[in-house]
Protein backbone atom coordinates (compact mmCIF):
# COMPACT_ATOMS: atom_id res chain seq x y z
CA UNK A 1 0.00 0.00 0.00
CA UNK A 2 1.45 3.35 -0.88
CA UNK A 3 0.61 7.20 0.08
CA UNK A 4 -0.76 8.80 -2.16
CA UNK A 5 -1.93 12.28 -2.75
CA UNK A 6 -4.93 12.20 -0.84
CA UNK A 7 -3.27 10.14 1.87
CA UNK A 8 -1.27 12.63 2.45
CA UNK A 9 -3.65 15.35 2.54
CA UNK A 10 -6.32 13.49 5.66
CA UNK A 11 -3.27 12.52 7.49
CA UNK A 12 -2.24 15.59 7.65
CA UNK A 13 -5.20 16.98 8.24
CA UNK A 14 -5.89 14.65 11.19
CA UNK A 15 -2.10 15.67 12.43
CA UNK A 16 -3.15 19.35 12.40
CA UNK A 17 -6.52 19.69 13.92
CA UNK A 18 -5.05 17.29 17.03
CA UNK A 19 -1.88 19.51 17.31
CA UNK A 20 -4.73 21.87 17.94
CA UNK A 21 -7.67 20.40 19.90
CA UNK A 22 -6.11 17.17 21.59
CA UNK A 23 -8.54 15.47 20.95
CA UNK A 24 -9.48 12.33 18.34
CA UNK A 25 -11.06 13.25 15.06
CA UNK A 26 -13.65 11.57 12.50
CA UNK A 27 -13.94 11.66 9.03
CA UNK A 28 -16.89 13.85 9.34
CA UNK A 29 -15.20 16.21 11.58
CA UNK A 30 -12.77 16.03 8.60
CA UNK A 31 -14.70 16.47 5.84
CA UNK A 32 -16.16 19.45 7.73
CA UNK A 33 -12.92 21.06 8.85
CA UNK A 34 -11.14 20.60 5.94
CA UNK A 35 -11.97 21.04 2.30
CA UNK A 36 -10.69 18.40 0.63
CA UNK A 37 -13.24 17.37 -1.91
CA UNK A 38 -13.89 14.14 -0.99
CA UNK A 39 -17.17 12.73 0.85
CA UNK A 40 -16.56 11.24 4.73
CA UNK A 41 -17.18 7.92 3.59
CA UNK A 42 -14.04 7.80 1.50
CA UNK A 43 -12.25 9.37 3.94
CA UNK A 44 -13.31 6.98 6.14
CA UNK A 45 -11.67 4.50 3.95
CA UNK A 46 -8.50 6.19 3.29
CA UNK A 47 -8.64 6.67 7.56
CA UNK A 48 -8.66 2.86 7.63
CA UNK A 49 -5.88 2.05 5.09
CA UNK A 50 -3.75 4.99 6.86
CA UNK A 51 -4.37 3.15 10.24
CA UNK A 52 -2.87 -0.55 8.66
CA UNK A 53 0.22 1.50 7.47
CA UNK A 54 0.49 2.68 11.57
CA UNK A 55 0.43 6.06 10.76
CA UNK A 56 -3.07 6.58 12.75
CA UNK A 57 -4.48 4.94 15.66
CA UNK A 58 -7.62 4.54 17.75
CA UNK A 59 -7.59 5.48 20.96
CA UNK A 60 -10.58 4.09 22.11
CA UNK A 61 -13.45 2.00 20.65
CA UNK A 62 -16.02 4.50 18.99
CA UNK A 63 -13.45 7.06 18.95
CA UNK A 64 -11.70 8.95 16.42
CA UNK A 65 -8.17 8.79 15.43
CA UNK A 66 -4.76 10.10 16.60
CA UNK A 67 -1.73 10.30 15.04
CA UNK A 68 0.99 7.78 15.85
CA UNK A 69 4.41 8.21 16.44
CA UNK A 70 5.37 6.74 13.07
CA UNK A 71 2.47 9.34 11.52
CA UNK A 72 4.39 11.90 13.32
CA UNK A 73 7.15 11.03 11.87
CA UNK A 74 6.08 11.17 8.40
CA UNK A 75 4.65 14.25 9.06
CA UNK A 76 7.92 16.29 9.83
CA UNK A 77 10.20 13.96 7.11
CA UNK A 78 7.47 14.21 4.41
CA UNK A 79 4.38 16.88 5.00
CA UNK A 80 5.32 19.35 6.78
CA UNK A 81 6.16 22.79 5.65
CA UNK A 82 8.79 25.45 6.99
CA UNK A 83 7.66 28.47 8.51
CA UNK A 84 9.57 31.77 8.77
CA UNK A 85 9.83 33.24 12.15
CA UNK A 86 8.15 36.49 12.55
CA UNK A 87 10.79 39.90 12.45
CA UNK A 88 9.61 40.50 16.34
CA UNK A 89 10.33 36.78 17.27
CA UNK A 90 13.94 37.06 15.73
CA UNK A 91 14.48 40.44 17.01
CA UNK A 92 13.46 39.19 20.28
CA UNK A 93 16.34 36.54 20.55
CA UNK A 94 19.00 38.27 18.51
CA UNK A 95 18.87 40.62 20.67
CA UNK A 96 18.92 38.80 24.25
CA UNK A 97 21.62 36.26 23.10
CA UNK A 98 23.91 39.27 22.21
CA UNK A 99 22.79 41.04 25.12
CA UNK A 100 25.58 39.47 27.57
CA UNK A 101 27.62 37.17 25.50
CA UNK A 102 30.73 37.47 27.42
CA UNK A 103 28.95 35.96 30.63
CA UNK A 104 28.16 32.84 28.97
CA UNK A 105 26.64 30.98 31.60
CA UNK A 106 23.93 33.95 32.22
CA UNK A 107 22.98 33.77 28.43
CA UNK A 108 22.42 30.05 28.43
CA UNK A 109 19.92 30.06 31.42
CA UNK A 110 18.24 33.22 30.08
CA UNK A 111 18.19 31.27 26.94
CA UNK A 112 16.19 28.86 28.12
CA UNK A 113 14.04 30.86 29.88
CA UNK A 114 13.16 32.58 26.31
CA UNK A 115 13.40 29.13 24.23
CA UNK A 116 10.30 27.81 26.77
CA UNK A 117 8.54 31.58 26.37
CA UNK A 118 8.53 31.17 23.22
CA UNK A 119 7.28 27.88 22.19
CA UNK A 120 5.27 27.01 25.20
CA UNK A 121 7.02 24.28 25.68
CA UNK A 122 9.63 23.14 28.12
CA UNK A 123 13.66 23.66 27.40
CA UNK A 124 16.93 22.12 28.02
CA UNK A 125 19.83 24.19 27.65
CA UNK A 126 23.59 22.57 27.98
CA UNK A 127 26.82 24.48 28.93
CA UNK A 128 29.81 23.99 27.23
CA UNK A 129 31.67 20.89 26.92
CA UNK A 130 34.07 19.89 29.40
CA UNK A 131 36.03 18.52 26.81
CA UNK A 132 36.41 21.82 24.95
CA UNK A 133 37.62 23.39 27.99
CA UNK A 134 40.63 24.39 27.38
CA UNK A 135 42.88 27.26 28.63
CA UNK A 136 42.91 30.29 25.98
CA UNK A 137 44.45 33.73 27.19
CA UNK A 138 44.17 35.75 30.47
CA UNK A 139 43.95 39.82 30.47
CA UNK A 140 44.42 41.96 34.00
CA UNK A 141 42.08 45.34 33.38
CA UNK A 142 42.65 47.80 36.49
CA UNK A 143 39.47 48.01 39.20
CA UNK A 144 40.83 49.90 41.80
CA UNK A 145 43.77 49.62 44.58
CA UNK A 146 44.93 46.60 45.23
CA UNK A 147 42.16 45.16 43.01
CA UNK A 148 42.12 43.92 39.33
CA UNK A 149 39.53 42.44 36.89
CA UNK A 150 40.56 39.24 35.74
CA UNK A 151 39.68 38.25 32.24
CA UNK A 152 40.23 34.40 31.53
CA UNK A 153 39.04 33.42 27.65
CA UNK A 154 39.07 29.98 27.50
CA UNK A 155 39.90 27.76 24.03
CA UNK A 156 35.78 27.42 23.15
CA UNK A 157 35.44 31.32 22.54
CA UNK A 158 33.67 30.99 27.01
CA UNK A 159 34.84 34.26 28.76
CA UNK A 160 34.81 34.98 32.44
CA UNK A 161 35.26 37.38 34.39
CA UNK A 162 36.55 37.55 38.48
CA UNK A 163 37.71 40.18 40.36
CA UNK A 164 41.17 39.42 42.57
CA UNK A 165 43.49 40.63 44.78
CA UNK A 166 46.56 41.69 43.65
CA UNK A 167 48.07 43.55 46.82
CA UNK A 168 49.01 47.50 46.72
CA UNK A 169 53.02 46.33 45.70
CA UNK A 170 52.08 45.09 42.50
CA UNK A 171 52.77 47.52 39.37
CA UNK A 172 51.01 47.07 35.85
CA UNK A 173 54.01 46.34 34.83
CA UNK A 174 54.53 43.45 36.91
CA UNK A 175 50.70 42.12 36.42
CA UNK A 176 51.54 42.45 32.72
CA UNK A 177 54.57 40.06 33.60
CA UNK A 178 52.15 37.19 35.56
CA UNK A 179 49.71 37.38 32.34
CA UNK A 180 52.43 36.70 29.74
CA UNK A 181 54.04 34.15 32.27
CA UNK A 182 50.57 32.54 32.71
CA UNK A 183 49.36 32.64 29.05
CA UNK A 184 53.04 31.15 28.17
CA UNK A 185 52.47 28.25 30.23
CA UNK A 186 48.78 27.64 30.30
CA UNK A 187 47.53 28.61 27.29
CA UNK A 188 45.98 25.34 25.34
CA UNK A 189 46.24 23.67 28.17
CA UNK A 190 43.24 20.92 29.20
CA UNK A 191 41.96 22.27 32.35
CA UNK A 192 41.43 19.01 34.21
CA UNK A 193 45.13 18.30 33.41
CA UNK A 194 46.74 21.43 35.10
CA UNK A 195 49.99 19.54 36.69
CA UNK A 196 51.14 20.43 39.98
CA UNK A 197 54.77 20.52 38.19
CA UNK A 198 52.98 23.23 35.53
CA UNK A 199 52.44 25.08 38.83
CA UNK A 200 55.87 24.93 40.07
CA UNK A 201 57.15 26.22 36.27
CA UNK A 202 55.09 29.29 36.85
CA UNK A 203 56.21 29.98 40.63
CA UNK A 204 60.08 29.77 39.69
CA UNK A 205 59.23 32.15 36.48
CA UNK A 206 58.67 34.69 39.83
CA UNK A 207 61.24 33.97 41.95
CA UNK A 208 62.85 37.19 41.04
CA UNK A 209 59.59 39.20 41.90
CA UNK A 210 58.74 37.09 45.45
CA UNK A 211 55.84 39.40 46.26
CA UNK A 212 54.06 38.44 43.33
CA UNK A 213 53.78 34.71 44.58
CA UNK A 214 51.09 34.63 47.14
CA UNK A 215 49.43 37.20 44.98
CA UNK A 216 49.30 34.17 41.69
CA UNK A 217 48.67 31.39 44.07
CA UNK A 218 45.14 33.18 44.98
CA UNK A 219 44.65 33.66 40.62
CA UNK A 220 45.77 29.94 39.77
CA UNK A 221 42.94 28.77 42.59
CA UNK A 222 40.47 31.09 40.64
CA UNK A 223 41.92 29.39 37.52
CA UNK A 224 41.94 26.39 37.99
CA UNK A 225 37.99 26.25 39.79
CA UNK A 226 37.32 27.71 36.96
CA UNK A 227 38.46 25.30 34.42
CA UNK A 228 36.92 22.82 36.52
CA UNK A 229 33.29 23.74 36.79
CA UNK A 230 31.05 21.28 35.51
CA UNK A 231 28.97 21.23 32.44
CA UNK A 232 25.48 22.97 33.81
CA UNK A 233 22.42 21.71 32.03
CA UNK A 234 19.12 24.91 32.36
CA UNK A 235 15.69 23.92 32.88
CA UNK A 236 13.18 25.92 31.57
CA UNK A 237 9.34 26.39 31.75
CA UNK A 238 9.01 22.83 33.53
CA UNK A 239 5.58 23.60 34.13
CA UNK A 240 4.23 24.03 31.08
CA UNK A 241 4.30 20.55 31.28
CA UNK A 242 1.03 20.67 33.26
CA UNK A 243 -0.79 22.14 31.06
CA UNK A 244 -0.87 19.82 28.29
CA UNK A 245 -3.68 17.64 28.68
CA UNK A 246 -1.14 14.29 27.74
CA UNK A 247 -0.04 14.86 31.05
CA UNK A 248 -3.11 15.27 33.47
CA UNK A 249 -2.11 12.16 34.80
CA UNK A 250 -0.40 12.57 37.62
CA UNK A 251 2.37 9.21 38.26
CA UNK A 252 3.16 10.48 34.24
CA UNK A 253 4.19 13.77 35.71
CA UNK A 254 5.44 12.80 38.89
CA UNK A 255 8.14 10.46 36.30
CA UNK A 256 8.94 13.52 34.50
CA UNK A 257 10.13 15.74 37.04
CA UNK A 258 11.90 13.05 38.87
CA UNK A 259 13.80 12.99 35.79
CA UNK A 260 14.34 16.43 35.03
CA UNK A 261 16.52 16.55 38.71
CA UNK A 262 19.46 14.36 36.94
CA UNK A 263 21.60 16.46 34.67
CA UNK A 264 23.19 13.82 33.15
CA UNK A 265 20.22 12.06 32.01
CA UNK A 266 18.81 15.34 30.37
CA UNK A 267 22.36 16.27 28.80
CA UNK A 268 21.63 12.66 26.81
CA UNK A 269 18.16 13.60 25.63
CA UNK A 270 19.89 16.23 23.93
CA UNK A 271 22.94 14.41 22.57
CA UNK A 272 22.82 15.16 18.65
CA UNK A 273 22.42 11.58 16.75
CA UNK A 274 23.80 13.55 13.55
CA UNK A 275 24.85 17.03 12.53
CA UNK A 276 22.41 19.78 12.32
CA UNK A 277 18.36 19.90 13.63
CA UNK A 278 17.93 16.19 15.55
CA UNK A 279 14.32 15.19 16.18
CA UNK A 280 13.63 12.61 18.28
CA UNK A 281 9.42 11.54 18.75
CA UNK A 282 7.63 9.29 21.09
CA UNK A 283 9.50 5.69 21.37
CA UNK A 284 12.66 7.01 19.48
CA UNK A 285 13.31 9.04 22.68
CA UNK A 286 16.05 7.07 24.53
CA UNK A 287 14.59 6.97 27.55
CA UNK A 288 11.25 5.24 28.51
CA UNK A 289 9.68 8.23 30.77
CA UNK A 290 9.73 10.01 27.35
CA UNK A 291 8.04 7.60 24.99
CA UNK A 292 4.84 10.18 25.32
CA UNK A 293 7.15 13.24 24.27
CA UNK A 294 8.84 14.73 21.42
CA UNK A 295 12.30 16.60 21.22
CA UNK A 296 13.68 19.20 18.86
CA UNK A 297 17.39 19.82 19.42
CA UNK A 298 20.45 21.35 17.62
CA UNK A 299 24.02 22.44 18.79
CA UNK A 300 25.20 25.93 19.40
CA UNK A 301 29.62 26.50 18.30
CA UNK A 302 32.12 28.49 17.28
CA UNK A 303 33.39 27.35 14.05
CA UNK A 304 34.25 23.99 14.54
CA UNK A 305 34.08 24.15 18.52
CA UNK A 306 30.87 22.61 19.41
CA UNK A 307 29.92 24.27 22.80
CA UNK A 308 26.76 22.63 23.89
CA UNK A 309 23.09 21.91 22.56
CA UNK A 310 19.71 23.97 22.71
CA UNK A 311 16.00 21.51 22.87
CA UNK A 312 12.48 21.82 23.51
CA UNK A 313 10.55 18.96 25.24
CA UNK A 314 7.23 18.84 25.03
CA UNK A 315 4.02 15.87 23.80
CA UNK A 316 4.05 14.08 20.87
CA UNK A 317 1.50 16.21 19.70
CA UNK A 318 3.14 19.63 19.51
CA UNK A 319 3.38 22.40 17.12
CA UNK A 320 6.73 21.04 15.07
CA UNK A 321 7.21 23.78 12.59
CA UNK A 322 7.19 26.65 15.03
CA UNK A 323 8.89 24.84 17.22
CA UNK A 324 11.85 23.81 14.97
CA UNK A 325 11.86 27.20 13.49
CA UNK A 326 12.22 28.97 16.87
CA UNK A 327 15.50 26.33 17.98
CA UNK A 328 17.10 26.42 14.81
CA UNK A 329 17.15 30.39 14.52
CA UNK A 330 17.76 30.46 18.51
CA UNK A 331 21.25 28.18 17.56
CA UNK A 332 22.50 29.94 14.38
CA UNK A 333 21.92 33.29 16.86
CA UNK A 334 23.82 32.13 19.53
CA UNK A 335 27.01 30.51 17.08
CA UNK A 336 27.37 34.01 15.50
CA UNK A 337 27.28 36.21 18.52
CA UNK A 338 29.81 33.62 20.30
CA UNK A 339 32.15 34.03 17.57
CA UNK A 340 31.63 37.75 17.24
CA UNK A 341 32.29 38.16 21.16
CA UNK A 342 35.60 35.79 20.71
CA UNK A 343 37.14 37.96 17.92
CA UNK A 344 36.90 40.76 20.32
CA UNK A 345 39.34 39.20 22.59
Amino acid sequence: MQMDERKRRILRAIIQDYIVTAEPIGSRTIARKFDLGISPATIRNEMSDLEVLGLIEQPHTSAGRIPSDAGYRYYVDCLMEGIELAKEEKAIIEQETAKRISEIQQVIAHTSKLLSQLTSLTSIVSGPLKEKNTFGQIHFLPYQPGEAIMVIVKENGVVENHIVDIGHEVSPEELQRLASILNEKMRGQSLKKVKKELLHEIYRELTRQRHLIDESQEMLAVILDSCEEKEQVYLGGALNMLNQPEFKDLSKIKKLFRFFEEDQSLKKLLQPAHEGLNITIGGENIFEEFHDCSVISATYRIDEDTLGAIGVLGPTRMNYSKAIAIVDFMTQSMSENLARGRKRY
